[in-house]
């Protein structure tokens, strides 16, 4: 479970050194660690993240970087860290995790594991630290598809089967295309298309033009609203308890301006509807989870969340699930596929179905 949540008794440390030094001990279970504990779930453990939730890396200064399973030499991913090495490595069924712009999906993919960002609303937020209020989601990660099905169940949301979900399960889905400037490996686009093909799937290119417009709106109302949930860290002894990178983030979110602020939001409204339109004609749509493999620790660089941001902007579900690539390279590459609101059912019916197909093969 992410050390972002609160363990009644237990200090959340949400990675970073001045909340594990000043922290007080949670008074009570946050929601989420309390529906688990009502359906008979042992809590385990609390795994390590992104230093307050606020990177894509995994890199945690204060509290060291869980390994990446998939491949030691390269990042776990972020913020999810270590829910996804946890499961990746069997020390627990299940994690639960925080997607923001990606955090459950970036290290479900660098890891090799199943990651579902759930609907924005869907589960309780209630004790569990903020990052930015309007893109949090708690979710869950897991070694296979059935094991999230166990933990959204334990979260009190169900998931019925493939043969009753209302008008089934599609048979084509939609394939995301992204303009130039949106650059993929090559070879991880073929893994998706292959894993596709490999579950009987037809797909249909659809292009999206604006997609790097909306990660940027994205990214900015994200610093902004992080700037509110984590400034006052940087009074407590000078700052000294945040790492330098953290400081520099929330240096650069106070500088985005109002009218940046206020065409981002606009643009919210816009892509929400926009991808809304394209789901319901589609039903799902498809992509990497990440553009590129997952870089080795002392060459991190971003935008590594270029492929997740957009769907958080919207508040939309997904699921990443991990697909074998050329050559047996490691890890493998992550398949992301999207949902409308409240389509979890959906996404792990699809996922379920590639998965089979793929340990078929």
């Amino acid at each position: 479970m992410k050390d972002l949540i609160d363990v009644e008794g237990s200090v959340t440390t949400a990675g970073c050194k001045t909340l594990s030094d000043r922290g007080e001990p949670a008074v009570r279970d946050a929601a989420c660690i309390a529906s688990i504990r009502r359906a008979g779930g042992r809590l385990v453990g609390k795994t390590n993240l992104h230093e307050l939730a606020f990177g894509t890396s995994g890199i945690n200064p204060w509290f060291g970087t869980p390994p990446n399973p998939a491949d030691p030499g390269r990042v776990p991913g972020g913020s999810s860290s270590g829910s996804a090495t946890a499961v990746a490595l069997g020390e627990a069924d299940l994690a639960l995790g925080s997607d923001t712009g990606g955090s459950i999906r970036i290290p479900a993919a660098c890891c090799g594991v199943v990651g579902l960002k759930t609907t924005h609303g869907l589960v309780s937020l209630e004790g569990v630290c903020p990052l930015a209020p309007s893109f949090d989601t708690v979710g869950v990660l897991a070694a296979d598809v059935e094991r999230v099905v166990l933990g959204m169940e334990m979260l009190g949301v169900e998931i019925p089967s493939a043969g009753n979900l209302p008008g089934g399960v599609p048979s084509c889905v939609g394939r995301v295309v992204l303009p130039p400037s949106v650059e993929i490996d090559t070879v991880i686009e073929a893994a998706i298309g292959s894993a596709v093909g490999a579950a009987g799937l037809r797909s249909e290119s659809v292009m999206i033009e604006q997609w790097a417009e909306v990660y940027l709106a994205q990214q900015r109302l994200l610093v902004h609203e992080a700037v509110e949930s984590d400034r006052h860290l940087l009074d407590v002894d000078g700052g000294q308890g945040v790492s330098e990178e953290i400081r520099r983030r929330i240096a650069s979110g106070a500088e985005v301006s109002e009218a940046d602020l206020a065409a981002a939001r606009q643009l919210r409204v816009t892509w929400t509807a926009a991808l809304g339109e394209l789901v319901r004609r589609y039903g799902v749509l498809v992509l990497p989870t990440l553009a590129v493999r997952p870089p080795k620790l002392e060459e991190f660089g971003g935008p590594f969340n270029i492929l997740t941001g957009p769907v958080n902007l919207a508040g939309f579900p997904a699921i990443s699930l991990p697909v074998p690539v050329a050559e047996m390279r490691r890890p493998p590459a992550g398949l992301q596929i999207i949902g409308s609101p409240g389509s979890e059912a959906l996404l792990v019916a699809l996922a379920t179905q590639i998965e089979a197909a793929l340990g078929a093969c």
